[in-house]
């Protein structure tokens, strides 16, 4: 039996913005819950933090020629809410967001299609102070960054996904705490699956 992929199918790669940007402490981009739980003694395996990651956020025309090399059809990557709103609310970081039209330009430049994710496990630490997404503002927040995100690169990016794998967010970070939203000290320690 020869099985075959259906037309329009999009070979490609896939990233989180703390996985791979690092530039953790640069152009206005303020702590996510990530970077405080990487931070947090014994939290993750051997100390390791996003702070440096692959500096995808200086590096990114150098990735994507690489993408071009191994032929990829499309990016996944996330956007830093942090980077973006640094508090979570309010005007966005311009900064911010000329890295990421920079970073789209470049991918469709090369002829590698922009896949956006909104929001992958990094909530700005100002708004899981403020009680994180169980409170309803948080919500209400992330209606306002994707209304920036989107008027920044709505006209060039055809697929976005709101949240990646909401399930483990929710229930590894509120439930198991082996991903952030901090979970009460004894709770087991655990390697991140996303470092």
């Amino acid at each position: 039996m020869t099985l075959t992929f259906p037309p329009g199918f999009l070979w490609g790669a896939a990233s989180a913005a703390y996985q791979v940007e690092g530039a953790a402490q640069e152009d206005g981009r303020t702590p996510s819950i990530w970077d405080t739980f990487s931070h947090t003694p014994g939290r993750v395996l051997a100390g390791d933090t996003g702070d440096v990651a692959i500096d995808h956020y200086h590096r990114f025309r150098e990735d994507v020629r690489l993408m071009a090399e191994l032929n990829l059809a499309a990016y996944r990557f996330s956007v830093s809410w942090s980077r973006v709103q640094p508090t979570g609310r309010g005007p966005a970081v311009q900064r911010g967001l000329d890295f990421y039209r920079s970073l789209v330009d470049e991918l469709l430049g090369a002829g590698i299609q922009p896949v956006l994710t909104l929001y992958h496990w990094d909530l700005p630490q100002e708004l899981e102070n403020a009680g994180g997404w169980p409170e309803r503002e948080t919500a209400e927040r992330f209606a306002e960054y994707a209304g920036i995100v989107a008027g920044a690169l709505g006209d060039r990016v055809e697929f976005w996904t709101t949240l990646n794998e909401p399930w483990c967010s929710a229930f590894l970070g509120y439930g198991s705490g082996c991903t952030p939203r901090a979970a009460p000290s004894g709770w087991p320690r655990c390697a991140p699956p996303t470092i």
